[in-house]
């Protein structure tokens, strides 16, 4: 049974900074691309990073790019996103998954809140 769990989410003024976690199982990690995700309040659920198997590539929003890195950990059937120079636009739930085929999608998460304000 495919499952991810997110964590490292909080509060944190604009400027600084947040390592989130998502730790996968239920399928075989290494062979996955993986991609993090966000959803604001009011928001439908957007892309926010995406790293290839082997985590030697990395593809990034431009609203993530130069601020947020994603990284992997093949052993630990993880990934992890830097997010620096936070925003309150980057204020979300963020999540975890892999990108799949139409009609074949795991499951999502249960996500990890990001607030950024005073």
């Amino acid at each position: 049974q495919v499952r991810f769990v997110e964590s490292g989410g909080g509060l944190v003024q604009p400027g600084g900074s947040l390592r989130l976690s998502c730790v996968a199982s239920g399928f075989e990690f290494s062979y996955y691309m993986m991609d993090w995700y966000r959803q604001a309040p009011g928001k439908e659920r957007e892309l926010v990073a995406r790293i290839v198997q082997g985590g030697d590539r990395t593809w990034y929003e431009n609203f993530a790019r130069g601020r947020f890195t994603m990284s992997r950990d093949d052993a630990k059937s993880a990934v992890y996103l830097q997010m620096n120079s936070l925003k309150p636009e980057d204020t979300a739930v963020y999540y975890c998954n892999s990108p799949r085929p139409s009609g074949q999608d795991f499951p999502w998460g249960q996500g990890t809140q990001v607030t950024v304000d005073f």
